[in-house]
């Protein structure tokens, strides 16, 4: 995983949100991580800290090596060795280390930062001293050869490809961001590098590389979770200690970004650009800088939610601006603060600049309100409780402590210095470091509108010293030879939380589940109506329902929510599917009461202002000119027309250009009142609170909810017929293709439920299953291969897809169809289902293991009318699923000759290939793609 690309990507895709009366007192804080600490005589440091509520542990192991040392003109490659480091070792052939964690129900991932990259898995605790071994083999013997670097690199070319260069605003973040914001530190090359450099590297830097960086005296490891401290010791001990420390000093990059003397403009541009965006950067300090806390404040003030400035200011109040962003981003070495925007449709990045100008000036100009303050670290107070409910969430903040400011100690030390932050600070971090006049303007439009002349030079790899690597290299061990990983110790027994429930006397059933001492309360309601229940020709109508809630009540204005909940630290949503709705709350416990009161008030009392609709409309039409430059989207959202035409979830749940601007505040005012009634909800409440108290707390926002006198209408029953359908959606110079196989599946009642999940989960339900071994791993055709099964309460659907350079587009229909008819001929051998079983099992056991976890699971099983013992026997009965079972299912639910096809690419590339094997085609143009109408083509 890239981070860069993600941290700022994600921080703009999420629209910003708004400030609350003064929150008094500062209430619960996030409890410091206890935790021991020790270093090897060979460097290595490691930090353990034991919890005895989990029947899990993490193992991590952060090594100080990311993408800022990448050799000149190889970009990405500490990015590609995160890639390799999963593959081979002198005892373990490749894929054992997902054999020794997918498959027992853990899971393994890693990713690349600028100074770092951690490799973390998940496991049950007593597969500890495995893990523990796997990780020593990886440090201490790793396999760098020729097949696997060009098998790697192909995957992360596909990556690039996906996340960069398909997504219509990935070349702004990954590539012209750093680019355009640092002159001379390595920070400004893109961490996941370039198709150019990563195709001149050789295998000789790929060991140099390696040799340099992944070394003992690099690295922490931390294992958090439930274990005992003196094995861990000896186990450590055991396998680490002999890895030995090399004699070469570590490599430092020592490159200082020299201040700015002015303002700079980059003018960038890309294909399938819907809308505008400018990004204003400035050099930024680094994350062990005394000004580090006061700038973390600073971000939250500008873009953290509803009721931060740049949202109420370009989003709500002038509407320039559809997404708003901020990141002080403080790595190792100084980093860079960026504030940004993309532009509504007709909007300029001259006007974007200037409103983004003034909300600096504002900051410089005067100190922030005390209630703005308060607000900043409630929600950063909050953000920490949140990371630190799972054991992953502890490790990595220990290990980020380490690995940018060069102690994990920090990682409590530095909420303390949150809370010390004044409004002074605040102001005087913005003077020092947002000067007007030291400001990068990066712009962004699309290549229709780049001025006649203007051209872009192709930059070519900077040309690089050949580099001859000349020390031990490490082959796999042949089989008769290797050494056997220790063995799995006995199992702790999970303890599962205990829902109870009560149905208060307006009908709304309630459910309680106490999950955690942590202090934070998660709360949902759910609405047993979705996007069934849109009105003809109004797709969306059921969703902008469920999205105004949080819009204005009869007593409440827009921000005024926002800036209450914002206050208490909490997060409020609101979202609609295609059987539910619902809105939810996560609050630290000591804010609970006053967090439901605005919770009851949007859910019952919602104004659907004129006004209101107006901007939801305006800002939801913009989501979607850019969601149909993405393949990936443009494919997601035309599964639903395709495989459920002609019935009550023929439609895009979220709605479409033309459908969504027929809505109307009464129409909507008519759907809440139908369907948003106290004997058609669901409250869901876990966390730190106990059914007595959850039930208190339901009574006291919910209990005088009084539900109409007019009955229900009855959810329709869907079963619609699979039909074969190939339709292509083509998008003129896209990076990628994404290719989804999609039909209608079992509803959640069906006997055949269980032996569906396992069909699925081995099928594409994890990176070991089949597609992904098939389409990723085996032939470098895609970042990533999936499939999804979703049985709702009256049907279902089954989706498998993948994204692939355009011309591999047929092939990789090709694949999956294989894939589908493999599964339904032949029974899978029983340890491949042995193994997919762990993965549903550890995944359900994860998801019960947070708050909002715990809450969705039992606010499914409410809603599709399944037991909530359900969660005590869900084990049982998937490890009862036999092969034959799961044949069985794939032959009538999976096969792949009644499924509908669906492309969004460049046509161009792949038309030869795909209509060779598919001659009756539906291929429209993405600009005339109507998902209203049956045709799917817009009217001419």
């Amino acid at each position: 995983m890239f981070a860069r690309l993600t941290r700022l990507a994600l921080s703009l895709a999420v629209l910003a949100a708004p400030l609350a009366a003064p929150l008094a007192a500062r209430g619960a804080e996030a409890p410091p991580i206890q935790y021991r600490e020790r270093v090897l005589e060979n460097g290595l440091r490691v930090l353990s800290s034991v919890d005895e509520t989990t029947p899990n542990v993490t193992v991590q192991v952060w090594y100080g090596v990311g993408s800022k040392d990448d050799p000149e003109g190889r970009s990405g490659f500490a990015h590609l060795f995160e890639h390799m480091m999963f593959k081979t070792t002198r005892n373990m052939p490749s894929e054992t280390l997902d054999r020794m964690t997918e498959d027992v129900g853990g899971f393994n991932n890693a990713s690349t930062w600028d100074d770092f990259t951690n490799y973390y898995e998940v496991v049950p605790a007593n597969h500890l001293e495995r893990l523990l071994w796997a990780e020593a083999e990886r440090m201490g013997s790793l396999v760098v050869d020729e097949a696997i670097f060009a098998s790697e690199r192909d995957v992360v070319k596909e990556e690039l490809r996906q996340r960069v260069l398909a997504s219509p605003y990935g070349r702004l973040f990954a590539l012209m961001l750093p680019k355009a914001t640092y002159q001379a530190h390595p920070y400004k090359r893109p961490g996941i590098g370039s198709i150019a450099e990563l195709d001149a590297a050789t295998i000789d830097d790929v060991r140099a590389f390696h040799e340099a960086y992944y070394r003992p005296d690099n690295a922490v490891l931390i294992v958090v979770g439930n274990f005992e401290p003196a094995k861990f010791d000896a186990w450590v001990d055991k396998y680490f200690a002999g890895i030995e420390k090399p004699q070469a000093p570590l490599k430092r990059v020592t490159a200082v970004e020299p201040p700015r003397t002015g303002p700079g403009v980059y003018r960038g541009y890309g294909p399938n650009v819907p809308l505008p965006a400018v990004v204003l950067t400035w050099l930024g300090a680094a994350a062990d800088s005394p000004d580090a806390p006061a700038l973390k404040v600073l971000d939250a003030i500008l873009s953290s939610g509803k009721s931060s400035r740049l949202y109420n200011a370009l989003v709500y109040e002038q509407q320039v601006a559809v997404e708003v962003m901020s990141t002080a981003d403080l790595p190792q070495q100084p980093g860079m603060i960026a504030l940004g925007a993309i532009m509504s449709s007709g909007e300029s990045v001259e006007t974007g600049e200037q409103a983004l100008l003034a909300q600096v000036a504002r900051l410089r100009d005067a100190p922030p309100s005390e209630a703005e303050l308060n607000e900043a670290k409630n929600e950063l107070t909050a953000a920490e409780l949140r990371e630190r409910e799972t054991v992953d969430g502890r490790a990595f903040a220990l290990g980020y402590a380490w690995a940018t400011e060069g102690d994990p100690a920090a990682a409590n030390e530095n909420l303390a210095a949150l809370q010390a932050v004044t409004a002074a600070d605040v102001q005087r971090v913005a003077q020092k470091y947002l000067d007007p006049q030291r400001r990068m303007t990066i712009t962004y439009r699309s290549e229709d509108a780049r001025p006649e002349g203007e051209t872009e030079a192709e930059e070519a790899p900077p040309a690089v010293e050949a580099v001859r690597y000349e020390g031990d290299i490490v082959t796999l061990a042949p089989e008769g030879e290797r050494e056997a990983p220790p063995p799995v110790a006995e199992a702790i027994s999970p303890t599962l939380p205990k829902p109870a429930e009560t149905t208060l006397a307006n009908g709304l059933r309630v459910i309680v589940a106490r999950s955690s001492d942590l202090p934070l309360v998660s709360g949902a309601l759910i609405v047993k109506a979705g996007a069934w229940a849109d009105p003809e020709g109004q797709a969306g109508a059921m969703s902008m329902t469920a999205n105004m809630l949080p819009e204005g009540t009869a007593t409440r204005t827009a921000p005024q929510i926002a800036q209450e909940i914002e206050a208490l630290g909490a997060v409020l949503s609101a979202s609609a599917g295609l059987e539910s709705s619902s809105v939810g709350v996560t609050v630290m416990s000591d804010k609970v009461a006053p967090a439901f009161a605005i919770l009851s008030d949007v859910v019952r009392n919602p104004a659907f202002a004129a006004e209101e609709l107006e901007r939801q409309t305006a800002q939801a039409l913009d989501a979607l000119a850019v969601a149909y430059e993405d393949p990936g989207q443009l494919a997601a959202m035309t599964a639903a027309p395709v495989i459920f035409a002609g019935t009550p979830f023929g439609h895009a749940a979220d709605g479409t250009p033309a459908s969504l601007q027929k809505l109307t505040p009464d129409g909507l005012r008519a759907l809440h009142g139908t369907y948003f009634r106290p004997d058609n909800a669901i409250l869901v409440l876990t966390g730190d609170i106990s059914p007595e108290a959850g039930f208190a707390l339901a009574r006291q926002a919910f209990g005088d909810w009084q539900a109409p006198s007019a009955p229900l209408p009855p959810q329709p029953q869907v079963a619609p017929q699979a039909q074969r359908k190939v339709v292509v959606i083509d998008l003129p110079g896209t990076g990628q293709a994404a290719v989804r196989l999609a039909k209608p599946a079992i509803a959640r009642g069906s006997e055949a439920y269980y032996p569906g999940i396992v069909a699925n989960t081995v099928l594409g339900g994890s990176y070991s299953a089949r597609l992904n071994q098939e389409i990723r791993i085996k032939r470098g055709l895609s970042y990533g291969a999936s499939s999804s099964l979703s049985a709702r309460r009256t049907t279902g659907a089954f989706q498998a897809q993948a994204q692939t350079k355009n011309e591999s587009a047929p092939e990789v229909m090709d694949l999956i169809a294989a894939e589908l008819d493999k599964l339904g001929a032949t029974p899978a051998p029983p340890e491949e289902l042995k193994a997919r079983k762990s993965v549903l099992v550890g995944a359900f056991g994860r998801a019960m293991g947070t708050a909002g976890g715990l809450g969705g699971v039992l606010g499914e099983l409410a809603l599709q009318g399944v037991p909530l013992d359900e969660i005590a026997v869900y084990t049982a009965r998937v490890e009862a699923v036999t092969p034959d079972q799961v044949r069985r299912f794939a032959e009538a639910h999976l096969a792949p000759e009644d499924a509908a096809v669906i492309i969004a690419g460049d046509f161009s590339a792949f038309e030869a290939g795909l209509r060779a094997r598919e001659p009756d085609l539906t291929v429209i143009p993405a600009d005339q793609l109507d998902l209203d109408s049956a045709t799917l083509r817009a009217v001419e």
